[in-house]
């Protein structure tokens, strides 16, 4: 058996595979989010170290033969996250989340200082780590001078998990301190914000193992002390290595609260002035590439609360089949976007609005409006030098068979549809223990689930949709100036 442990924003999940990389068993646990002030995103690591136990507690209850028979771990997590430790490992503060904006000021500063992105080959987003220790220093100097290591918050759970301060590439690639190409920490970036490579874990591949289990932890729940806790990966990189998308020219689209279009490479492309993500993969010589959609389902739930109907309502009214765009445009814009603009200020927007226009109307606009977000990603991607040629949909929009005829129509490629199956990030953090642990082949253990359908674009409505594309682009710098 192999153990996948994913620290997810609002709980923790367990999951327990066998050699055949069969789900066996899982558990969840919840954690809370503090928001103590506008803008602010915290959770305290005690929460996570809790839950963790909750979670394998429960498996130890139900399955507690099979968790015995565990031969390697791998852990996964939200990425971004300011965890900050004195020189006795006692946590400072709260951790300062990915979806914490308060360093805005700070994250617009170190950007302009152009070592970061030719380095780091990324915007320093304001979600980034670096620019939140940057924030500390100047608003809490007394915890930043206590600081002796910065840890992710998955790599917390390792410290408690192993007693080692270790980290791997995937995660580390979004604090703005690693040199990507290079996988390894700047100490010209850290020195940038007044930090050492002392202060932070030391690193290896997600797939190389890094510590042991505690021999008191394992007796808890009736494991082998020491067995190997790989490295892992951020939680994007282990969905990609549950998803199979490890090689280049692989891709997923996430159709979630947010969407993420994800690319395998097999070399570094940076393309920072569209505000694509580019980061190291948790396998070994492979990058990966991400565009960000900050509005994607949570889109259609917005309109969900205007109009009184649940999702399924309102695509239900737009029928099976791909209609023509109507000429209503919607810009998805409601909390900002990230790929291609970086645009913390941009709102969204209805426009050609007519009499005519009913609910279904904009219900229509908005799975096109969040079809063509994607597409912006697709071309910020090719601008980078990766080709795709098509994508495989996961998340809770890909339960909309008219929104993902929209997204093929939009991309101009085939949508792949998985077979069912939990092929997300405890699933992705499994393997990489599974591969630590018996020093697997990663590319023979991290395969693409079987594909349950294929949706093709509807060459009918290719050029009505690529007019309705060139509206949608043209949006964007018409209302940036009131927005």
């Amino acid at each position: 058996m192999y153990l996948g442990i994913d620290l997810g924003t609002s709980s923790v999940k367990t999951l327990l595979i066998d050699s055949s990389q069969v789900a066996v068993a899982s558990a969840t646990a919840p954690v809370e989010l503090s928001r103590p002030h506008p803008g602010w995103s915290e959770q305290d690591p005690a929460d996570w170290i809790a839950a963790t136990e909750q979670a394998l507690d429960e498996l130890k209850a139900k399955h507690g033969v099979e968790l015995a028979a565990v031969k390697g771990i791998g852990l996964s997590g939200h990425m971004h996250g300011a965890t900050l430790l004195d020189a006795g490992d006692k946590v400072l503060r709260p951790c300062i989340m990915w979806n914490d904006t308060r360093s805005h000021a700070e994250a617009a500063k170190l950007d302009a200082d152009p070592r970061f992105r030719k380095i780091t080959g990324n915007i320093v987003f304001p979600g980034f780590t670096a620019p939140k220790l940057a924030w500390v220093k100047n608003h809490e100097p007394v915890v930043f001078a206590k600081v002796a290591k910065v840890l992710l918050p998955k790599d917390y759970l390792r410290l408690w998990l192993t007693g080692e301060h270790m980290s791997e590439m995937s995660d580390s690639a979004g604090t703005s301190w690693l040199d990507v190409d290079k996988r390894r920490w700047s100490p010209e970036l850290l020195a940038a914000t007044e930090l050492t490579e002392q202060q932070m874990p030391r690193l290896v591949e997600g797939t190389e193992p890094a510590g042991k289990l505690r021999a008191e932890l394992a007796s808890q729940w009736g494991l082998k002390a020491g067995i190997p806790v790989a490295g892992g990966a951020g939680d994007n990189a282990a969905s990609a290595c549950g998803m199979g998308t490890v090689k280049p020219g692989h891709a997923f689209a996430s159709l979630g609260t947010s969407g993420v279009l994800f690319a395998a490479n097999g070399a570094y492309l940076p393309n920072p002035e569209s505000a694509v993500h580019t980061f190291c993969h948790a396998l070994p010589n492979t990058w990966h590439q991400m565009g960000v959609i900050l509005s994607a389902t949570d889109s259609l739930n917005w309109l969900c609360e205007i109009t009184g109907k649940n999702a399924g309502d309102l695509t239900a009214e737009l029928g099976d089949s791909l209609k023509a765009p109507t000429g209503v445009t919607f810009l998805p814009y409601l909390s900002g976007e990230r790929t291609p603009h970086n645009d913390a200020v941009i709102r969204g927007s209805f426009t050609g609005l007519g009499h005519e226009a009913t609910r279904a109307t904009l219900t229509q606009a908005v799975l096109e409006g969040v079809a063509f977000a994607f597409r912006d990603s697709l071309e910020a991607l090719r601008a980078a030098g990766t080709e795709l040629t098509r994508v495989t949909a996961i998340g809770g929009g890909s339960r909309s068979r008219y929104w993902l005829k929209a997204m093929a129509t939009a991309l101009d490629m085939p949508v792949d549809i998985p077979a069912d199956g939990d092929f997300g990030a405890a699933f992705g953090a499994a393997r990489l223990g599974l591969i630590a642990a018996e020093k697997a082949d990663p590319f023979t253990v991290c395969t693409a689930p079987a594909t349950d359908e294929t949706i093709e674009p509807d060459a009918k409505l290719a050029g009505a949709y690529s007019e309705a594309y060139q509206r949608y682009r043209a949006l964007y710098p018409a209302i940036r100036g009131v927005s």
